[in-house]
């Protein structure tokens, strides 16, 4: 879902990377042809602006009100504590005490979240969330810590 690419800042509960807006032009296609022998006009190059974490992770938007991001998440954590009881125990509580603050942080403030998926947009999996630092501008995802796993590509 995320590179370490980008600036992570770890938390207790999860990590938070900082994002920036990027401009990303479409593939430029060469016929071989002159374009002023024919009296063709300049198009649109058709530009946009983007995340880059969002552009490079391939993350989807996804769109939840505050009660069905909660009914989410509750079976999400679940998940993860499941997973968490096999592989790491000690990790349990502190998860469930972590997650829960975390969840009560993003709850209070919701409205200024914007959510998103994974590549698989798989239903069960993670949903990261984007909001904007304090100075109203700089864009970063909260990611839940405990549901990520390291891969290196």
């Amino acid at each position: 879902m995320v590179s370490d690419a980008y600036k992570i800042i770890e938390k207790d509960e999860a990590i938070e990377v900082d994002c920036n807006m990027i401009t990303v032009k479409p593939s430029e296609v060469n016929i071989g042809a002159n374009p002023s022998a024919h009296g063709s006009k300049t198009l649109d190059d058709s530009a946009k602006i983007v995340n880059n974490v969002v552009e490079s992770c391939r993350l989807h938007p996804t769109r939840f009100d505050k009660k069905s991001f909660m009914d989410h998440m509750d079976g999400y954590l679940k998940a993860v504590t499941a997973e968490l009881e096999k592989k790491n125990p000690k990790r349990v509580a502190g998860f469930k005490k972590d997650s829960a603050a975390l969840l009560e942080k993003i709850c209070a403030h919701f409205d200024e979240y914007e959510c998103f998926t994974g590549e698989s947009q798989d239903p069960h999996g993670m949903v990261a969330v984007l909001n904007h630092r304090e100075d109203g501008v700089t864009p970063y995802f909260t990611f839940f810590k405990d549901g990520l796993k390291a891969v290196k590509v």
